[in-house]
Order: C-alpha cells, then sequence, then structure tokens
C-alpha cells in the first residue's frame, strides 16, 4: 500500500523562522515575514498538489485564520488536493457541521477530510462561550461525532445526551463521498473516542518507542469496539542534500530567539491541560541541549512553538530512512511541515519523495506513474 502525504497550510503566517502559537500561546511576529494570504496559501496549495501530497492540514484556534472559510477559498485554486480541515465540535452546532462538509464535498468534488480538535485549553475555549472541562469536552464530542456520522448516513437523529440534544435531525443531502475523520489525543478519553469514532488516529512526532505503545493502544481499543483505526503522524521536517545542510538549516530556525523569548513560550505551554502537550515539553525539558531525541528526530520546534513539536532532519536518504522505520510500525499516513512551507514542499517533494517511489513505498496519486518526481531524486 502507498504511503499517504499530507502538507500543511500555515494560516498563522510563514517565515524562515519558526512560527509559534498554539496551546495558549500567540502566533510569533515571524508569522508577518509571509501573512496568510489567499494568494500565498493557493501558491503553497498548488505545490503540494503537483508534488504528490494528497491533502494540506490547516490549524484551529484563536491564533489562525479559520480553517473553513480558508480552506473554502484556497480550494478554488486547486483541482485536486484534499483539505484536512481542523474544527472543535463545541464551536458548531452538529447538524450544521454535517451540513456544512456535505456542502463543502459538493463544492469541491469530495476534497474534505475533517481534523477533530477537541480542545486542550480551558482558558482559550472559555474565550469561545465554552465552559466545559477537559474530560467533558471530550465526552460531548463523541456525541458530536455519533450526531455527524449517523446524518452522514442519511438516518434522522434524535439524541438527547449528556451535553447534546438534537431532534428530528437530517440532511437534505448527505456527503458524497463521507469525509473521514482524523483525530489526535493522548488522554484515556481521547483513545476511547478514537476508538468508538475515528477514521484515523494522529499523534505528534514522538519517538518511535512511544508510537508504538500509542498505536498499540489505540488499536487494541479499537479491536474491543469491532472496528479498525489506521494511523498518521504529525511532523515537520528539514531535508536537505547532505545531513550537513539539513542541520545548519535546523539550527538557522531558531536564531531568531533569544532565551527570555524561548522561556517566555515555555511557560505558556506548561500552562497547557493537554497531554500530548505534556509529552512534547518532556522531549527538550525547554532546553536547546541535546534537541536530537532520535536519529534524525529534533525537538527543537517545540522550544517556540506548540503542538507538534519535532522535526525530521537530514539527508534526503536518511529522512527516507525514518519513515520507514515509523512505516514499520503501523503509520500509513505523514501529515509534514516546514520553514518556510512552499520551499519546504519542494525540498521533500523533490527530494524524499522520489526515494520512496524507487522503494515501492509510495507513488503520485495524481500524476502517471511515469512522471519524473516519481523516477528521479532531486539534488542540487
Amino acid at each position: 500500500m502507498s504511503l499517504t502525504f499530507h502538507w500543511f497550510l500555515p494560516t498563522n503566517g510563514d517565515s524562515r523562522h519558526v512560527v509559534g502559537g498554539g496551546h495558549g500561546t500567540p502566533a510569533t511576529a515571524f508569522g508577518r515575514n509571509r501573512p496568510p494570504t489567499v494568494a500565498y496559501l493557493s501558491q503553497i496549495a498548488r505545490a503540494a498538489e503537483d508534488l504528490g501530497f494528497v491533502g494540506a492540514l490547516t490549524p484551529t484556534g484563536a491564533w489562525c485564520e479559520d480553517a473553513w472559510l480558508t480552506t473554502a477559498m484556497v480550494s478554488q485554486h486547486t483541482e485536486r488536493l484534499k483539505f484536512l480541515v481542523a474544527f472543535r465540535p463545541g464551536f458548531v452546532s452538529p447538524t450544521l457541521a454535517a451540513q456544512m462538509a456535505s456542502t463543502f464535498q459538493r463544492q469541491t468534488g469530495g476534497r474534505l477530510l475533517l481534523n477533530v480538535v477537541t480542545g486542550g485549553e480551558s482558558h482559550e475555549q472559555r474565550a469561545y462561550g465554552d465552559f466545559l472541562d477537559k474530560d467533558a469536552r471530550y465526552r460531548r464530542t463523541g456525541e458530536f461525532l455519533q450526531i455527524v456520522r449517523d446524518l452522514w448516513e442519511g438516518k434522522t437523529v434524535d439524541l438527547s445526551g449528556e451535553h447534546l440534544q438534537v431532534e428530528d435531525a437530517r440532511l437534505a443531502r448527505v456527503p458524497d463521498p463521507v469525509p473521514e475523520v482524523y483525530f489526535g489525543g493522548s488522554s484515556p478519553i481521547a483513545g476511547e473516542i478514537a476508538a468508538r469514532h475515528v477514521d484515523v488516529y494522529l499523534t505528534w512526532g514522538e519517538p518511535p518507542a512511544q508510537v508504538a505503545e500509542k498505536i498499540a493502544w489505540v488499536r487494541g481499543l479499537a479491536a474491543k469496539e469491532g472496528r479498525t483505526v489506521r494511523f498518521g503522524i504529525r511532523l515537520h521536517v528539514i531535508t536537505r542534500d547532505t545531513a550537513e545542510q539539513a542541520w545548519t538549516e535546523a539550527h538557522k530556525l531558531l536564531d531568531g530567539f533569544d532565551p527570555d523569548t524561548v522561556k517566555s513560550v515555555q511557560a505558556g505551554l506548561a500552562r497547557s491541560e493537554s497531554e500530548g502537550q505534556r509529552r512534547m515539553l518532556a522531549l527538550h525539558g525547554g532546553s536547546r541541549e541535546d534537541l536530537e531525541i532520535h536519529p534524525n528526530l529534533w525537538a527543537g520546534i517545540g522550544l517556540v512553538r506548540g503542538g507538534a513539536g519535532t522535526a525530521l532532519v537530514g539527508s534526503h536518504d536518511e529522512v527516507a530512512e525514518r519513515i520507514k522505520e515509523y512505516h514499520a510500525l503501523g503509520i500509513e499516513e505523514f501529515v509534514l511541515s516546514g520553514y518556510p512551507h512552499l520551499e519546504e514542499a519542494y525540498w521533500f517533494g523533490e527530494g524524499v519523495l522520489p526515494r520512496l517511489s524507487a522503494q515501492g513505498l509510495w507513488q503520485h496519486p495524481f500524476a502517471p506513474t511515469s512522471a519524473p518526481a516519481a523516477q528521479v531524486p532531486f539534488t542540487s
């Protein structure tokens, strides 16, 4: 089976430095270097489409542009790329969300994927009028997905749950195809929701041993529900012709951040209620020392950015080997990003994907098998 790769749309801005934000921290000033205009995001999306990425993830939160509106606009400048739209169940009714997804599918020719983000920061949720605690938010997510999935199947839904209530809910037109649901979370209740409702469980880029434990955990929970779940991983990438070049670029990313800035970001992230964020922080401990936590796995991004905080760094061959290592654990989908996102899409697409193609692990989803990018590894 061919591996699936997704890219990222930086709706909080882009730069040659890390653009921070997320999990209770604001976007850094570097996001103004390349503002997230529809024109620029469409340029990234078209590049990803040409290179062979299947979809593009957009984040959600107060620190970035709205994912639904942005992807709806960018979709009109692309032809085949799917959009992995992050959204929070507590901010919109399940019936409306199901209808929005159905409309998106029809207007884009079936190019919607949904990334369900329960929300790990109570103070940010309260800013949007959501005053549930973390566990209650996850229970609400379960009810939300139950309603949405039933509506997508054409059912008339009556549900009076702990947090959500709908009566005689139905869609005039169901989506075709039904969007796949992506979801991540490291707490016990997150695993339960994933096992019952989602198609793809996403983990942030922890070392392979920890990822293997997560896969076994969710796979076991899903089996108890009589279901199977696919697995994906969220990582940054810095790949070059040589390892030395890649590590030089990695260190440049942090050059614009002084120790006080790093300390401030880390203090903000330490207040996060997210178990996944806690695990990210534990990988580096707030220190710039010993950031290569596994061969070619670098935790430096997490010093100044919330959420996904690790990157694959190395030569094209080394990065391809790390991808194969995660694939051997059961990872089928890779959601990647890099600063700046336009240039890094080309470095990965022209440097790593041809190597995976040559080994029979990837094929371009849109181009003929004879496409040059699927045959000849890129070198500069």
